[in-house]
């Protein structure tokens, strides 16, 4: 992967919970690999000073239960993004569907972060999910340590179990520099969100 700094550090935090059946689980990931083979959001992987940026994708659910499913990942080409984007639509679903554990999710994306192979610009933790942390430790405070670190946490909520989803993860998840929510109504909706979502973190570059 070489010693080249990266424009972002990017993790896909995907929710694994009991919440999300195998077909939304399969739409989630298809959502998530159609958006990295959109040209918008290649361009905005590529198009920074170093040309380049780091994703991953960790899949979680309760306690204990978080996995890196795609491991860091320099994504300096079309081609690259595209293979990224393969990598995560075809990913397994290998942890057991159990609590939503949001705040364990952010403490392993922080890990995951710290183990980054190069120096990152930016940051940024992408949590997409149908429900309110309901296990492990709560997410409000590790959100808080992770922003004053400089570490973006956006969210994508889908809002066909929780029409309220959105406000929770307002006050509870997100945060960070530029932090922002959005939601969809449902999984069939989640591909097009994913790459709204997606263009926007790529395309807003705060001051740090």
């Amino acid at each position: 992967m070489g010693e080249a700094p990266a424009d972002l550090a990017l993790v896909l935090a995907v929710d694994g919970s009991a919440s999300v059946t195998y077909e939304e689980f399969g739409l989630i990931a298809g959502g998530i690999g159609a958006a990295f083979r959109d040209a918008e959001v290649i361009a905005g992987l590529t198009s920074g000073p170093a040309h380049a940026s780091l994703c991953a994708a960790l899949l979680w659910s309760g306690p204990g239960a978080q996995e890196v499913m795609v491991g860091w990942t320099r994504i300096g080409s079309p081609e690259q993004s595209r293979d990224f984007g393969d990598q995560v639509e075809n990913m397994p679903r290998t942890v057991r569907p159990g609590s939503t554990a949001i705040g364990e999710a952010l403490i392993a994306s922080l890990k995951l972060l710290a183990a980054a192979p190069v120096s990152a610009r930016r940051q940024i933790v992408n949590v997409a999910g149908d429900g309110r942390s309901n296990d492990g430790v709560p997410p409000g405070p590790v959100r808080d340590r992770m922003a004053n670190a400089g570490i973006t946490i956006n969210g994508l909520c889908v809002l066909h179990e929780e029409p309220d989803l959105l406000q929770n993860y307002t006050r509870e998840v997100i945060g960070g520099p530029g932090a922002f929510a959005l939601s969809c109504p449902d999984y069939p909706a989640f591909a097009l969100a994913m790459k709204q979502k997606l263009t926007r973190e790529l395309t807003s570059r705060p001051i740090a």
